[in-house]
């Protein structure tokens, strides 16, 4: 769970990074998380200890670990960035001292935030005011999928795009990085009982406490290849007709590609935006990972496969979708140019 929020973190440090920018990620060390991921891409990250069971997480004990590394660090902060469900604006106060600006990244809107930036690349249907009340009337607000964050070769795999046309022959199955439930082996059983010959394309991280099965699984069918932990998602992405995946940061990821898809929820903050643009016509919508059997799954794989023109369609209103509103620059660079101001 979670690896959407490092992957979007990294893609801003990225960027950061490429405009002369020192970068150090401050990460606690949670069972199955991705700090050896950080440090592989040349980044410095410093380690918070993990003690208990993840229900007795205390706000004021995190930012004084947190307080403690910075003085250690002994640098000045032109910005912090904060990425983090249960913190909020008593912890953004405790250590507004220790930097210049703060940005926020968030898609609940559940809690209050003493921040100089708020960014929430999700869509919403009442997107414009889900943050009245939350923040400072001074608080620049980044909102909406124009502000996603996504690597570079997803901008250059769509200049490259050709149009889809709508008909099922590959497909991408995709959970996140933790999939929880082994949403991805119910998926490739699913794919086995679709008459249609498919060409399948399954990607999972590298924390995946199923690997085995699904492996196996793999193995067991024609025109199947395993990918873990992938660099190339964008490549798989134009390749495939449809995704079969999980809410969440990946899910603006296909819409920039067009890429229509089968969009299951893991997590409570994944539900509302998802339901929202399947009423948009922009994904299909399939419920809760935990209640979905492979015949449910096979059976909405058939109606994508009945209805090449409605996915045509619907891979149209996703891109649309990522550049509507723009009014600037869009991605990182327009994340980037706004903190500039």
């Amino acid at each position: 769970m979670g690896s959407g929020h490092v992957m979007r973190c990294l893609t801003l440090a990225d960027e950061l990074r490429n405009k002369g920018h020192d970068i150090t990620f401050i990460c606690r060390e949670l069972p199955g998380n991705l700090i050896s991921l950080i440090k592989d891409k040349g980044y410095v990250a410093c380690q918070l200890n993990w003690q208990g069971d993840g229900n007795d997480f205390d706000w004021s004990k995190d930012v004084s670990e947190t307080i403690n590394v910075i003085e250690t660090k002994n640098v000045a902060i032109d910005l912090l960035v904060v990425d983090h469900y249960q913190l909020d604006s008593r912890w953004e106060s405790e250590i507004r001292h220790y930097t210049k600006k703060i940005l926020v990244i968030d898609d609940l809107a559940d809690r209050k935030h003493n921040c100089d930036f708020l960014l929430d690349q999700n869509y919403y249907a009442n997107l414009a005011i889900r943050y009245d009340g939350l923040l400072s009337t001074k608080t620049i607000k980044l909102l909406g999928p124009q502000f996603s964050l996504l690597r570079p070769q997803f901008y250059q795999a769509r200049k490259v795009l050709s149009e889809r046309s709508g008909e099922i022959n590959n497909i991408l199955i995709f959970m996140g990085g933790g999939d929880s439930f082994n949403l991805t082996a119910v998926a490739i059983r699913a794919i086995q009982l679709i008459e249609k010959k498919i060409n399948l394309r399954v990607v999972i991280g590298a924390t995946n406490p199923h690997y085995a099965e699904i492996e196996a699984l793999c193995a067991t069918l024609k025109n199947t290849k395993l990918y873990i932990q992938v660099e190339s998602m964008a490549e798989l992405m134009v390749w495939a007709d449809l995704a079969i995946g999980a809410g969440g940061a990946t899910t603006w990821e296909r819409c920039y590609l067009g890429l229509p898809s089968i969009t299951l929820v893991f997590a409570e903050n994944q539900l509302e935006t998802t339901v929202d643009l399947a009423a948009i016509g922009v994904t299909s919508f399939l419920g809760w990972a935990h209640e979905c059997s492979d015949t449910y799954i096979a059976s909405a794989v058939q109606k994508t496969i009945d209805s090449p023109m409605k996915m045509k369609e619907m891979g149209c209103k996703a891109m649309d979708l990522m550049t509507k509103d723009m009014g600037g620059t869009s991605g990182p660079v327009g994340v980037l140019d706004a903190l500039s101001q």
